[in-house]
């Protein structure tokens, strides 16, 4: 499978031998659907640095046709910084992550931040709308006052930013593809995922494309080379703070500043994409229904406290760590079984994801689980007593595909894909029900160039898709993201569909996969 994207030419592994995007007038004929096949990988990258030709709009991306307009001209003032390149500055797979005392230290993260700005097309820069938001870990608020100086200076037209400085990742990535239609050419995001957050611990900064997803590798690698040439930074003289707990609009130069609500745009795709009012009946029905979600102290807990707790009903006993720190209370912010101990030990288990028998005869134990991580991405499943691993949450979501509105409306799932290190067991779900199979490279990048293969000059459409990886994330393209909260909302979705009937005693998970297991093995 190869994506083309702007002049970058990259191949992913792929079941049933198909392109995303070939040089025009190339073919190859499709693979009988649900078997799989390996293509090699490589990266050819051009010097055009046109990375903003994708603009967002309700329901798919196009050519970018025009920016937001720029704010009314106030009285702007630049200052030129000289500096020099830092070293260590080359992104990841999901962008730069540091310690917290290597990114406040001088001028590196205006370094980094004009080094991204200088990549930029203008046409992304000028006049343009960009959110700026993060998890909510410590040296956050520092940052987005820095980032908004140096994006003053470069010329853009608008920043938004969610209330407090916090926005998750996948809500990032729908509000720049869905607010006022997609304006938003793009999105910095500050977070350091999974990692720990606080004065000595983890900080990180990537990029998101102006279609929600992860900004590719010959983009990143772009920003690098810029670091390393870098001498001038521009920020804007006697910047004014701006005030990130109320809502409303700030006028920074010649720039506005706009702090939104970081929840309800992201609110709106998960209501397009589930039966709320279903889930909501499911989870107050009188045969008895307790869950129990774990922010971890993350981003992702003002969002559980409105999808779950506001929209679908959950009472307040339902949340764990339930509010947002800057150093998530101390915890470690990664939802699996070791992290997650919290969590676990509700759900009558061990550390090792096996039953404890101390919880043998309690009717305490709740019947769904869930923890998301510090930017709210990735997710951990639980049953009663019953831990579901990342591979097996994959397969009985596509399994059972026909409960979520998002892929029965849509005319049926139509692919699956999983990272390399993922387990095949959503292979055999694709080959029994006759779905496209991809397998692709770590990153959740790889999967966007599936979910927009059209506009990438592919000629076949792999949407509605469900994607996974072995590391807890799962998503589809609802977002270019992967997103804790939509498989939460899933498996809430699959527990509807084997439980119509209220009144009756609950279908357990553990009852679900074992039947999973028989019908497509483990």
């Amino acid at each position: 499978m190869r994506a083309l994207l702007t002049g970058v030419l990259v191949s992913v592994t792929a079941c049933c031998a198909f392109t995303i995007a070939r040089p025009l007038g190339a073919s190859s004929p499709l693979s009988p659907q649900g078997t799989c096949r390996t293509s090699p990988t490589t990266t050819t990258t051009s010097t055009s640095h046109s990375w903003g030709w994708l603009r967002p709009v309700r329901g798919g991306v196009s050519p970018l046709a025009s920016s937001s307009p720029l704010a009314p001209p106030g009285l702007s003032k630049i200052k030129t910084l000289e500096t020099t390149p830092v070293e260590g500055m080359k992104p990841g797979t999901s962008g730069l992550r540091k310690k917290v005392k290597v990114v406040r230290d001088g001028l590196y993260l205006h370094n980094f931040v004009q080094a991204l700005f200088d990549t930029l097309p203008p046409h992304d820069k000028k006049g343009a709308t960009i959110v700026v938001s993060g998890d909510g870990r410590h040296y956050n608020r520092e940052a987005i006052q820095i980032i908004t100086e140096i994006a003053a200076a470069n010329g853009v037209g608008r920043l938004w930013i969610g209330k407090g400085g916090i926005m998750s990742t996948p809500a990032v990535s729908a509000i720049i593809r869905e607010r006022e239609g997609g304006v938003a050419v793009g999105g910095i995001i500050l977070t350091a995922s999974h990692n720990p957050g606080g004065p000595e611990e983890d900080f990180g900064i990537k990029y998101n494309m102006g279609n929600g997803e992860p900004a590719l590798e010959a983009f990143t690698d772009a920003v690098y080379a810029a670091t390393l040439n870098i001498e001038e930074i521009q920020v804007l003289a006697n910047c004014p703070r701006v005030n990130l707990d109320k809502l409303g609009v700030t006028r920074v130069g010649d720039m506005v500043v706009e702090v939104i609500d970081p929840v309800q745009d992201y609110l709106a795709v998960l209501k397009e994409a589930f039966d709320f009012d279903l889930l909501k009946s499911f989870i107050a029905r009188p045969g008895g229904f307790k869950l129990v979600f774990d922010a971890m102290h993350g981003v992702a807990a003002p969002y559980a406290q409105v999808v779950l707790g506001q929209e679908l009903g959950c009472p307040p006993s339902s949340f764990l760590h339930p509010d947002s720190k800057e150093d998530f209370g101390g915890l470690h912010p990664d939802p699996n079984l070791a992290y997650a101990s919290d969590l676990v030990k509700v759900m009558g288990l061990l550390p090792t994801g096996a039953p404890d028998p101390a919880s043998a005869d309690s009717e305490d134990v709740p019947d769904l689980g869930a923890a998301a991580d510090g930017d709210a991405d990735r997710n951990m499943i639980l049953g009663k007593r019953f831990f579901v691993t990342p591979s097996d949450s994959l397969a009985l979501i596509a399994a059972n595909s026909e409960a979520i509105p998002f892929f029965r409306d849509q005319g049926g799932l139509r692919t699956v894909a999983r990272s390399m290190p993922t387990s095949q067991a959503v292979d055999r779900v694709a080959k029994a029900k006759g779905f496209n199979c991809v397998e692709t490279p770590t990153g959740w990048k790889y999967f966007g160039n599936l979910m927009d293969a059209l506009a990438l000059g592919g000629k076949e459409e792999y949407n509605p898709i469900l994607c996974g990886e072995e590391s807890f994330g799962t998503g589809s393209n609802h977002v270019r993201e992967k997103d804790g909260l939509w498989a939460v909302l899933a498996w809430l979705s699959v527990l509807a569909h084997h439980n119509p009937d209220g009144d009756a005693p609950l279908k357990p998970i553990s009852a679900i996969v074992q039947e999973h297991w028989a019908t497509y093995g483990r």
